[in-house]
């Protein structure tokens, strides 16, 4: 390899090795924002499909808004999983502050889990334990995902759609 080629290849290694840097860097500055379930609301019970509005908390503890694009999440009620995808949901999270989102998710518990039609009508009457754990895509250059994770017990509700 010649001096030129050396010099090309040692730049092109820099440069790798800083844009890596930067991004492991950007992942350890964006603490994780914390995420509880609010409520779960039965829009719709049918035998061929549900329909449920998730309505979230979260809160920013970072000195910086956090602009989010998408979200990724699974969510488990009573140890079964209940849901989990991912939506495009924009909206943006004050810095030091809170605000709320909410998604909608249609299943069809008879095909998935049995149980779980159970449980979503016990839910409404007391307390269910729910595992909730994601990611959000930050819109924010070479941030990587935020991942978060809580758990709790929540009341279903029933909607009047």
């Amino acid at each position: 390899m010649n001096m030129k080629s050396r010099t090309i290849a040692l730049a092109v290694a820099s440069i790798a090795l800083g844009l890596s840097g930067c991004a492991s860097t950007l992942e350890n500055l964006v603490k994780s924002p914390g995420i509880e379930l609010r409520d779960i609301q039965v829009i719709g019970l049918g035998l061929d499909s549900q329909n449920f509005l998730l309505s979230f908390d979260i809160s920013n503890p970072n000195p910086f808004s956090l602009p989010i694009s998408s979200v990724s999440y699974g969510i488990k009620l009573d140890g079964h999983r209940f849901a989990s995808g991912q939506t495009p949901s924009e909206f943006s999270v004050p810095a030091s502050g809170a605000t709320q989102f909410a998604i909608s998710v249609d299943l069809n518990l008879l095909q998935t889990a049995p149980q779980l039609l159970t449980i979503v009508r016990q839910g409404i009457r007391q307390d269910v334990m729910y595992e909730l754990d994601g990611q959000l895509a930050v819109d924010i250059p070479l941030t990587p995902p935020v991942s978060y994770h809580n758990s709790g017990s929540i009341r279903l509700s029933a909607g009047s759609r």
